[in-house]
């Protein structure tokens, strides 16, 4: 039995998230008192507390994230759950590669960090948006996308599972893919509150600066494979890793093709690590036969029993 470790990325914050596991673990207060020093601002009582509109904040978010994935990650591997291989959504890609020990949790957060922050300002200073679309398929959208791409930048940016694909791109011209995708028969098309149009080219002047901080991290070899987000394949080697993390900003995460694929090369047991359970519902959608056990909670870590 091959297990894969899945790690979410952002919208999958809740408040409240890591207060159990830091009440009752050494291992979760060492890494979030760590946390804070590193990121300069009380991320514990963001994520114990909040308020949500603070923990929504694009540069607060992913560290959150982040950080919770890793604190869970590190309890199930002192309980000898090893997994063989990763993947990570978004954010997530850079939880799993401190997962795949490619990355350690201080270098890992220091990129996410820097990731948040340029994300958050090319948003403000490239405003764009991302919009969720239910019922059509990968052919329809990327149909949909050529209709609308000489009106303003749009593109895919998140092929998530069959039937769910998220667009991203200028605003005007998501608003008009909206009312497009409801002509083109699709069940669900809502504009998503989000703070840019995230895996697009709107993203570019955020690509610079995460260029500089790639090259000032010591990445190494993956000790497993990593499905990137990029490619859908797997990863190991340290200069793969460093171009995709690069490419990632401004391409379509691959979601879908990703976990077909982990699949195909003989994964039959996942585990979502981090807050939420978006992940678990998408593989679902994908396949039904495979089962993905989210664990993000106390609760969830103690279901675990024996397994760990």
């Amino acid at each position: 039995m091959k297990i894969g470790f899945i790690f979410p990325g952002q919208a999958s914050q809740f408040v409240g998230m890591g207060k159990d596991l830091y009440d009752s673990f050494e291992t979760a207060q060492k890494l979030f008192d760590r946390a804070n020093e590193i990121v300069g601002f009380d991320l514990k009582k963001a994520c114990f507390e909040g308020p949500e509109e603070e923990l929504k904040k694009t540069h607060i978010t992913q560290p959150a994230i982040f950080v919770h994935s890793i604190v869970v990650t590190q309890l199930i591997k002192e309980n000898n759950l090893q997994p063989d291989g990763v993947a990570g959504h978004s954010l997530g890609e850079y939880s799993a590669l401190v997962a795949a020990e490619s990355i350690t949790f201080e270098e890992g957060l220091r990129l996410v960090r820097k990731r948040g922050q340029l994300m958050y300002e090319s948003g403000q200073n490239r405003p764009g948006t991302m919009a969720a679309l239910i019922g059509l398929n990968e052919e329809q959208v990327n149909e949909l996308c050529d209709r609308l791409k000489d009106k303003g930048i749009i593109q895919p940016a998140n092929f998530n599972s069959p039937g769910q694909i998220a667009i991203s791109g200028e605003v005007p011209v998501i608003k008009e893919a909206v009312e497009l995708a409801k002509q083109m028969g699709a069940k669900k098309a809502v504009e998503l509150v989000v703070s840019g149009a995230f895996h697009s080219p709107l993203m570019d002047q955020a690509r610079t600066g995460l260029q500089e901080a790639l090259e000032k991290t010591d990445i190494r070899d993956a000790k497993f494979p990593l499905y990137s987000n990029v490619t859908a394949k797997p990863v190991k080697k340290k200069e793969d890793i460093r171009a995709l993390l690069y490419r990632q900003l401004t391409s379509p995460v691959l979601w879908q093709k990703s976990m077909e694929n982990m699949i195909s090369d003989g994964f039959t047991q996942f585990y979502e690590i981090g807050p939420g359970k978006v992940l678990t519902g998408l593989l679902k959608r994908i396949n039904r036969q495979v089962p993905c056990q989210p664990v993000g909670t106390l609760e969830n870590i103690k279901s675990l029993g024996d397994k760990i």
